[in-house]
């Protein structure tokens, strides 16, 4: 029997609904929220009932019954580190959404919309490989510092999905594979996935592995401390910098790379030495989880938004293809991703985990 899914991920001016029938695709739409509606809440978690409104109108107008929905699944959020899989929304899970245990941010909502409306009509809530996914092997997690342990927060829905995607394609399981995943974006990650668990992971968000177009990524640690305490900037001004400010941002003004290679197509020898040290530093990281991986590398995955340029993916590709074959799969379709993160506990692939027992 097919089951019919209703996917939430909130963004922070937008929330995106996707309803599936199995992994197929029947409706999609983004409800932007305006500046000045966002504007009234004081908190992310004070929108909930504004978002909830807002779906369940947009369902009214389109003539769908919520109780036709066999199950909901929302954007994991800010919880604590936890392995990878598709999570009950339970008491636990929620609280921890609400208080934000690592932060808070517009997807902490979709776990907590999803078991709301899931309750309301009877059927099971779930989110799906959250941002803090933590399966980092004990080695990985020690930097040189004791006070500064190295953490997981990366791209996990998208890099455990096409890790997936590209394991059905050969026939193969996930849990069989070494693969090594590459996600470019706004920020950018690369993951080691030894049979099916990511041991470690290069992330770009609090400075590790290669900048991106808004993030500084790894830092020349001495250069770094004398500029925080050179005066110049304030510890928050810093942040910023490093995050939101770095990487494209910080040398050519834009977070846009379709933007720099327009600049590049331009003659703008800048901005051609910026992507060329793009490429250089995530082909860098790519071949330090091959070690990590001992050299047993079934296949490199290439994916998000600049997955779209066909000169980033073939520079990288030039440079890593001697460790494994490289496959390329633009964009990232989140939406999908949580419903087959569903759809795989509904039809008995895999059970469904409990937050309380991590």
């Amino acid at each position: 029997m097919s089951v019919k899914s209703l996917i939430i991920n909130p963004g922070s001016t937008s929330t995106k609904l996707g309803i599936f029938t199995d992994e197929t695709l029947e409706m999609d739409e983004t409800l932007r929220h305006s500046t000045e509606e966002i504007a009234q809440y004081d908190s992310i978690i004070a929108q909930k009932d504004f978002r909830k409104k807002i779906i369940l109108d947009f369902l009214a107008d389109k003539n769908i019954d919520v109780k036709s929905f066999d199950v909901i699944v929302g954007r994991g959020g800010m919880l604590k580190p936890i392995p990878g899989g598709t999570y009950t929304v339970t008491d636990a899970l929620e609280h921890d959404l609400t208080i934000g245990v690592q932060g808070q941010h517009a997807s902490n909502l979709g776990g907590i919309l999803a078991r709301e409306i899931g309750d309301e009509i009877g059927v099971p809530s779930y989110i799906v490989d959250p941002v803090v996914v933590d399966e980092l092997c004990d080695a990985a997690r020690l930097s040189g510092l004791p006070e500064i342990p190295r953490v997981s927060v990366f791209h996990a829905l998208n890099q455990k999905a096409v890790c997936r995607r590209y394991a059905a394609e050969v026939g193969r399981k996930y849990e069989e594979l070494n693969l090594i995943g590459v996600h470019l974006g706004g920020g950018v990650s690369v993951a080691a996935h030894e049979k099916g668990r990511v041991i470690d992971v290069f992330n770009a968000l609090d400075g590790d592995g290669a900048f991106s177009p808004e993030r500084a990524g790894a830092l020349p640690v001495g250069g770094l401390i004398r500029l925080c305490f050179s005066g110049k900037v304030t510890e928050k001004e810093m942040m910023k910098r490093a995050v939101g400010g770095g990487g494209f941002n910080a040398y050519l003004n834009t977070n846009d790379a379709r933007e720099v290679m327009k600049m590049i197509d331009e003659g703008n020898q800048d901005a051609k030495l910026m992507m060329d040290a793009f490429v250089f530093q995530l082909s860098k990281n790519v071949g330090s989880m091959a070690a990590v991986l001992a050299g047993r590398v079934d296949q490199i995955i290439i994916t998000g938004g600049i997955a779209h340029n066909q000169w980033v993916t073939d520079e990288i590709t030039k440079r890593v293809s001697f460790i494994a074959p490289v496959t390329v799969y633009p964009g990232e379709d989140e939406l999908l991703a949580l419903a087959q993160g569903a759809l795989r506990v509904m039809n008995g692939e895999e059970q469904a985990k409990i937050y309380e027992e991590i």
